[in-house]
């Protein structure tokens, strides 16, 4: 992929092990908060990233690292054993996906800067991706900070009521801490905009886009992190939408 150069931010592929740990060191920052300072040892790494691509935005003046994640393309769901969330989520529904899908993770970016160019950009380099290699399906983890089920329970029962992954693809219970988020808030009332501001800003854009999420959500201690699994069939997102991101992919 050729780089996205938009205004103040360039989108491109890591290019060698130094990209991939600046990618590391500020997946560390985000994930793993109280360890890491930027120590070889201490960068938050495991083995899914030699099976994925990286794709970087940085700050083009100062060629800072704002935004990262990686991707690794499965061409089925038959393949779908190997990926990072199949640890956590029984995914077997998912193996009769006939079409090429690619993974999602490790997603994240600089807290310090706020600029919705930086996700735009990030999506963008993504629909260049998808649209270079007829990915018709995007999955990952979407991940709410801290394990408490109830500190998010606005925005869980949001998913409850409105973002349940279909019957023949929703993933089943897997690991041995989770929280049956449908079950237990499917007939709550909810307030929609509150939910929405309290959502993670990744998966609001999944689900402004017609993703769908797991019925229960995953409790992980080691993140410190509550996740659900997230589905998005490149069919489903709205023309609109997908015109949008593609003229600025270009």
């Amino acid at each position: 992929m050729k780089p996205i150069d938009k205004g103040r931010y360039v989108a491109r592929l890591a290019g060698g092990s130094a990209d991939l740990h600046a990618a590391q060191h500020l997946r560390q920052l985000i994930f793993r908060p109280a360890g890491g300072d930027g120590d070889i040892a201490l960068l938050d790494r495991d083995r899914h990233d030699d099976l994925c691509r990286h794709l970087l935005v940085e700050d083009r003046s100062t060629g800072d690292l704002v935004c990262c994640f990686r991707l690794m393309r499965l061409g089925s769901g038959a393949e779908i054993a190997a990926s990072y969330a199949a640890q956590y989520y029984d995914l077997n529904p998912l193996r009769d996906f006939a079409g090429p899908m690619a993974e999602i993770g490790r997603f994240c970016t600089d807290p310090a800067r706020t600029d919705p160019d930086i996700l735009r950009l990030a999506w963008a380099a993504l629909t260049r991706l998808v649209d270079a290699e007829g990915i018709e399906l995007l999955f990952g983890c979407s991940s709410f900070q801290g394990t408490d089920p109830a500190r998010h329970a606005v925005a869980l029962a949001h998913l409850a009521h409105r973002h349940l992954a279909p019957h023949r693809w929703r993933p089943r219970i897997k690991a041995p801490q989770v929280y049956r988020y449908a079950e237990a808030l499917g007939a709550r009332a909810w307030d929609p905009a509150a939910a929405l501001a309290l959502m993670p800003p990744l998966l609001r854009s999944y689900l402004a886009m017609g993703g769908w999420v797991s019925d229960h959500a995953v409790i992980d201690p080691d993140l410190n992190t509550l996740h659900v699994f997230t589905g998005l069939e490149i069919a489903a997102i709205p023309p609109a939408r997908a015109r949008l991101l593609r003229a600025v992919a270009g």
